[in-house]
């Protein structure tokens, strides 16, 4: 996230002067080599110079207030300091506002991994903290081509936990989706290319029409005789059975379905 946020911020013109990292021989590594692509020094925690108006803390959740502290000593007066935690809020930098900083929370709703550059540009971020930090957020988001919503901070593990849903977990559901595909006889190979028309059309009518009309299958059409040789076949695959029984549950509790009764007893 830390290495697209910084490749995004700088081709919308924001100059970076410091990429810091851990001291760490790969972590120092990988610094360096984001620093020359955005033109910027790298340093370490402990040769950190920090003396750029907004520091952008890339790191995981339980790091955070640890590399806060850890950097607590200086200069932070009129100083923005911000996170990218989703479920976190800024109050993990109360260590610096404390120091004269003013704190913030910018999560994006996007996906990240390793050696992929990820584009900003159309993404959502929730940000939540001090005025003079929320509005330098915006500021900056805006030029990178996104949008922005203020998120309360106690609202902000659920909003994460809906980001779980449509990218991790949405992950996980694919790759049990691939196990039953080689089931089938089908390589992984082919599987994964098989499934994207299918998932690309269904994420385009879920995001057109909404769930209801965007549903389509046999839970939809009420056939229980074809969910029965589902349920039949993934016998003997039980982490699959296990996933369509529980996703199987979820449709008939907020989608359209015939024979819904019917459907509900064959689940038990």
């Amino acid at each position: 996230m830390g290495s697209s946020l910084a490749l995004s911020l700088r081709s919308a013109d924001y100059p970076i002067s410091e990429v810091v990292s851990r001291d760490r021989e790969s972590s120092r590594r990988k610094a360096k080599a984001l620093a020359r692509r955005v033109r910027a020094s790298a340093s370490t925690l402990r040769a950190a110079q920090l003396d750029a108006d907004l520091i952008w803390f890339c790191v995981p959740d339980r790091e955070i207030a640890k590399c806060a502290r850890s950097l607590e000593a200086k200069n932070w007066k009129g100083k923005i300091a911000m996170h990218s935690s989703g479920a976190l809020t800024s109050d993990e930098l109360q260590f610096l506002r404390n120091r004269g900083a003013r704190v913030a929370s910018a999560h994006p709703m996007m996906t990240f991994v390793d050696n992929a550059n990820t584009s900003l540009r159309g993404v959502s971020f929730a940000i939540e903290g001090d005025r003079e930090a929320v509005q330098a957020v915006r500021k900056m988001v805006r030029r990178l081509g996104g949008e922005t919503f203020l998120i309360a901070k106690n609202d902000k593990a659920l909003y994460h936990a809906w980001g779980t849903f449509i990218s991790p977990l949405l992950t996980s559901l694919l790759a049990v989706a691939e196990r039953v595909a080689k089931g089938a006889g089908v390589s992984s190979d082919m599987a994964r290319r098989w499934m994207l028309p299918i998932a690309r059309q269904t994420v385009e009518n879920y995001t057109q029409h909404g769930g209801a009309r965007g549903f389509s299958g046999p839970i939809i059409r009420g056939d229980t005789d074809t969910v029965r040789k589902h349920l039949r076949v993934l016998g003997k695959r039980p982490v699959a059975r296990e996933v369509y029984v529980a996703l199987a549950r979820s449709a008939l509790r907020t989608l359209p379905a015939r024979n819904a009764r019917e459907l509900k007893a064959l689940l038990r």
